[in-house]
């Protein structure tokens, strides 16, 4: 019994030495959680931009944007920029899934898969007929639509080693359910943040 207890005890102390020790390695190499903020976005449009992400391994993330436009802006001569025309989403939820290219841990070279389900208004054009004289013209009419769009993109993440995050990366997809709705989404980001 003493040679199995003790056997036991030799087998447990052997295992806590050839533990990884963590203590050695930076803080990017450690933690796991990754969250962002678009400053872009945030000052030239309006929009709060967030994102997280959870590191599964050393070469793959999944991770959550959250899109939202809060206003239009004004401009010196209180004139009315209309951000329309460079965001047709008003709300955008993504789930993201990165590879990262390399031997290092979440960082570096990236390629994405995602799926967005998005909101907001979309110019579309029209055609109307006149019944009495049957001519056709086009009208612009914006319309509201909600769509899922499936897409993949490219970037980098670079992080110091104290933990401060930059990625930059663009994706594009396509919307898949609506007529309303932009068929191509394009997806620029540049999320700076900190790794916990």
């Amino acid at each position: 019994m003493k040679k199995i207890f003790a056997l036991l005890a030799i087998v447990l102390i052997s295992q806590g030495g050839f533990a990884q020790d963590d203590s050695g390695l930076p803080r990017r190499d450690i933690k796991k959680n990754d969250f962002g903020i678009n400053p872009f976005n945030l000052v030239a449009f309006g929009a709060l931009d967030v994102g997280y992400e959870r590191i599964l391994n050393d070469n793959t993330s999944f991770g959550v944007d959250v899109f939202y436009r809060l206003a239009d802006d004004e401009d010196e001569n209180d004139d009315w920029i209309d951000t329309d025309d460079i965001f047709d989403k008003e709300f955008a939820l993504t789930g993201k899934f990165k590879y990262y290219i390399g031997d290092r841990v979440a960082r570096g070279f990236y390629v994405e898969a995602f799926g967005m389900y998005s909101s907001g208004e979309h110019d579309n054009e029209r055609q109307i007929i006149d019944t009495d004289t049957g001519f056709i013209s086009f009208v612009d009419v914006e319309e509201e639509y909600s769509d899922f769009a499936l897409g993949f993109g490219v970037g980098g993440k670079f992080v110091t080693r104290g933990g401060f995050v930059i990625d930059v990366g663009f994706g594009l997809g396509r919307n898949l359910f609506s007529n309303e709705s932009p068929e191509i989404v394009a997806r620029p980001n540049l999320y700076i943040g900190y790794r916990f």
